[in-house]
């Protein structure tokens, strides 16, 4: 820690992950976007990235549950029939989605009430664990994020899930925005595309904390919070 204008910075992994004042994120682990048979998956998009980062982040979210950091999921949300969908939003995801959907309309998924919108088994919330529905990139617009990791005493949010340049860099982009700690966990973010996540990380190591997750897990350990 180094002391700023008279103000308190932490500055040691240690002290930005320490389980009383930080959150792990996990953003849209969803079947949709996961899962062979989800939307993505039959569309023949490169699903690789997730199947390494997958049993990382169960790890993970393992160790913070016996260390007691607040766990958080975002669930990524779209309306039936666009009602949760601007013009530009639709904009937003034509060009997002172009090479997938083919000239096609824009594509539906993650839409409550199916199977795509439900989290995968594997990283699903435990007891105890607080969901976020989310109807854009970022996990802080029009939910009530902010509110919960203020309401808990939250500092610090460990970023983890999907995708790396799109809802994972614009939740961790609010983050900072709203004054929190953010620490990438590198190993347990992964995108369905090689290039973009590269730029992200790239992007993000100058402007955030990144640490792999057993780094961030043994933190954990040496504070005496995990068994």
């Amino acid at each position: 820690m180094i002391e700023v204008h008279g103000k308190s910075v932490y500055t040691e992994l240690e002290e930005l992950v320490e389980p009383g004042h930080t959150a792990l994120i996990v953003v849209d682990m969803q079947h949709d976007f996961l899962d062979a048979d989800g939307l993505f998956g039959r569309l023949g998009i490169d699903l690789s990235m997730y199947d390494t980062m997958r049993p990382r982040l169960a790890q993970l979210l393992a160790a913070a549950h016996r260390a007691g950091v607040t766990v958080i999921h975002l669930q990524n949300t779209a309306l039936a029939d666009g009602a949760s969908d601007s013009p530009s939003q639709i904009r937003f995801n034509l060009r997002m989605h172009s090479t997938a959907r083919a000239d096609g309309p824009p594509l539906q998924y993650t839409v409550p009430g199916t199977v795509g919108h439900d989290f995968v088994p594997d990283l699903a919330p435990a007891e105890g664990d607080l969901i976020v529905r989310k109807y854009r990139s970022s996990g802080f617009w029009g939910t009530n994020l902010d509110l919960l990791l203020r309401s808990n005493g939250i500092e610090t949010v460990i970023m983890s899930g999907c995708t790396t340049e799109g809802c994972v860099e614009s939740t961790a982009r609010d983050a900072m925005f709203n004054n929190y700690y953010v620490v990438i966990a590198t190993d347990c973010v992964a995108s369905d595309h090689k290039d973009q996540h590269d730029a992200a990380m790239l992007l993000m190591e100058h402007r955030f904390d990144l640490a792999d997750s057993d780094s961030i897990a043994a933190c954990w350990t040496q504070s005496g919070d995990v068994a």
